[in-house]
């Protein structure tokens, strides 16, 4: 049902949004009848009274900002044009105050507890003994790092920075999908997007009382800083893989930002287990090295020895305690997509409370019965490799061809262990400009979470849109684009 004949009683107010079809999906913006919700009403009204022309004219100039900042990604699996600006959609996603509230002290326990995780894993391992979870799911995930046993990591907190992925349920309620601790993307596009977004409705935010975002940077680098006990003084770094990785904008923006060292691996020498950039000005000592590399490229005399992005003698460095790593290293072990089913059970193990987010149901294939209920039912669930990220690794079933599914099903009957599946689940819709005209678009959430001597959130996010329609895939480099998210005040 479109919204236009849910309300043919009210034509002339909802032109631009004639083609918008309802579904079973919560949207965000209509309820089911077609009535528009409470704290869309006035972002509603404003959209009906502009013409298409006019909306065009400001994604234009969106893209157009875009562009000339250089705001890119990079797609590997396209071979004829890798790099292309994100596509934003200029029509925010709006968050009441209220339901941000709820989102915030759900994701702040939620990194509690996997920090406290991490830290048990790599020290006594009483998790393990009282077994609540499998060792061999532990011990044999690639990124377990053993090198990291009996590391102590400062506030005990492993992870520092984290983007943990949230969806909409059809009842109307915020579920985490995934949690994304090693080298978690997309906070300069939540940013960016915050500022050309602003600017294409600059009465409208005004009058919505929109929450502030432009804080990030420093309070990822008071987080940065927090981890070494000469909290101002500290020296840090953003290392990255260079100009050819896909989220080097991301890496330039926020050394640019917190007005930090921008260093290649190249750049870093260690001498007698101290780390020192190379300078024009000389060798400069670094304390805090926020890395937006994977721990597998970081130190080629410990990990990869073929690796040419990291820096020989890091992590003797880091072990010897003169260096600071964020996210530390190990970390990947605790974003497992297996390790996710068990979050719930670590909060409660851990924290003595329930957990305050709700996640999607999950089938672990390394389970015989899961797996069997898996490959019986591939037409109806989403599949994914539990180390995988970025969309790729998986099967959307229902949208799979069947030659798809059964070449699917032998990579899970080869190695179970390597895969779980989730149901169908309706990502909500919102409001998109697409084609001249309003249309409804499946969308998620992630939300950024620093982590150090405090636990910081700021009111905004990363909202990724599917853009085709129908699509379920929100990643960039599976199709996918950004919205500027806005928490507003009440009585907006």
């Amino acid at each position: 049902m479109t919204v236009a004949a849910a309300k043919a009683a009210r034509p002339g107010l909802d032109a631009p949004f004639t083609k918008y079809a309802l579904s079973s999906a919560y949207d965000e913006m209509f309820s089911p009848d077609g009535t528009v919700r409470a704290h869309y009403r006035t972002l509603h009204t404003a959209l009906a009274a502009l013409p298409p022309e006019e909306l065009y004219r400001r994604q234009q100039a969106c893209e157009l900002s875009f562009l000339h900042q250089g705001i890119t990604f990079t797609v590997y699996s396209d071979k004829q044009a890798t790099e292309r600006i994100i596509p934003t959609d200029l029509i925010p996603r709006l968050i009441t105050a209220d339901e941000w509230a709820h989102i915030e002290k759900g994701l702040k326990q939620r990194i509690h507890a996997l920090n406290l995780f991490l830290k048990d894993i790599y020290n006594d391992g009483r998790v393990l003994k009282d077994g609540l979870i499998p060792r061999s799911m532990i011990y044999g995930s690639k990124h377990y790092r053993r090198e990291m046993r009996g590391l102590s990591v400062p506030h005990d907190a492993y992870v520092n920075v984290c983007g943990t992925d949230l969806i909409r349920c059809e009842n109307g309620r915020f579920a985490v999908l995934e949690d994304n601790l090693r080298v978690p993307s997309g906070v300069s596009y939540m940013l960016t997007g915050r500022d050309v977004v602003r600017r294409a409705f600059p009465d409208l935010f005004q009058a919505m009382r929109v929450r502030p975002i432009d804080q990030y940077p420093r309070e990822l680098l008071a987080t940065l800083r927090s981890l070494v006990p000469f909290h101002e003084d500290a020296s840090i770094a953003v290392l990255t893989p260079g100009i050819f990785n896909s989220a080097f904008f991301e890496h330039a923006f926020l050394a640019r930002q917190m007005g930090v060292e921008l260093v290649e691996g190249r750049d870093l020498l260690v001498n007698d287990n101290v780390v020192y950039a190379r300078t024009t000005s000389g060798l400069k000592r670094i304390d805090v090295i926020y890395r937006r590399i994977d721990d597998d490229f970081i130190d080629p005399l410990i990990f990869r020895g073929d690796s040419a992005l990291g820096v020989p003698g890091l992590f003797n460095a880091y072990r010897a305690g003169n260096v600071v790593i964020a996210n530390a290293l190990g970390t990947g072990v605790a974003d497992d997509k297996a390790i996710y089913t068990y979050v719930p059970r670590l909060i409660r193990y851990y924290l003595s409370e329930e957990p305050i987010l709700d996640q999607i149901d999950t089938f672990r294939c390394r389970e015989k019965n899961s797996l069997s209920h898996v490959l019986a039912n591939l037409d109806t669930l989403v599949v994914k490799a539990v180390g995988e990220s970025g969309g790729y690794g998986m099967l959307v079933g229902p949208h799979a061809t069947k030659a798809q599914r059964e070449n699917f099903a032998e990579k899970i009957k080869a190695d179970p262990e390597n895969y779980i599946a989730q149901p169908t689940i309706q990502l909500s819709t919102a409001p998109t400009f697409v084609e001249g005209g309003i249309e409804a678009r499946h969308i998620d959430l992630r939300p950024f979470i620093l982590h150090g001597e405090e636990t910081r959130l700021v009111p905004g996010a990363f909202t990724r849109v599917a853009l085709k329609r129908g699509s379920l895939v929100v990643n960039s480099s599976q199709g996918g684009g950004s919205k500027d998210t806005w928490v507003i005040g009440d009585g907006a």
